[in-house]
């Protein structure tokens, strides 16, 4: 009885240690800093509203310590930070987005990007109302955008 006893005890420090060590293997942290590099998957106008969200993929994986901690085509979202806004204003805004969010071990994890970025290369058209003209530009779905963390993220 003691025997079957011990080696009960056994079994399940085994599959605790077990356990313990793949969750390890799972988390990860990436530092402060890291360069997330990512690709749009719809067209963002620079007139868009700030405060509006976007969604974007992974462009290729980020590498911690030689393994991967986000596979390329990872999903990611964001925020338009700044804008033109409004077609009928006369802001100089330029169009600034952050990310918020990507999408790891099956959940949405908050991130925090520095300053904001700045795409470019937009397609621009230029259009009159009243007199007056103003353009427009269209960042197409898939344009590359690199953002940096500015706080660790823990997965």
């Amino acid at each position: 009885m003691k025997n079957n006893l011990t080696k009960l005890v056994f079994i399940i420090l085994i599959c605790w240690g077990g356990a313990a060590m793949q969750s390890s293997l799972l988390a990860a942290t990436i530092p402060a800093g890291t360069p997330i590099i990512v690709r749009t998957t719809r067209a963002i106008s620079s007139h868009a509203t700030p405060g509006r969200t976007f969604t974007a993929k992974l462009d290729q994986d980020v590498v911690i310590n030689g393994n991967a901690a986000l596979r390329a085509g990872t999903q990611l979202s964001g925020i338009i930070a700044s804008s033109r806004g409004s077609r009928s204003t006369t802001s100089s805004q330029p169009l600034t987005l952050n990310l918020t969010a990507v999408a790891a071990n099956g959940r949405m994890v908050p991130i925090k990007t520095t300053g904001g970025v700045q795409p470019h290369a937009a397609k621009t058209t230029r259009q009159s109302r009243g007199g007056f003209s103003f353009g427009e530009s269209i960042f197409p779905a898939g344009t590359r955008l690199e953002f940096r963390l500015a706080q660790p993220l823990h997965l």
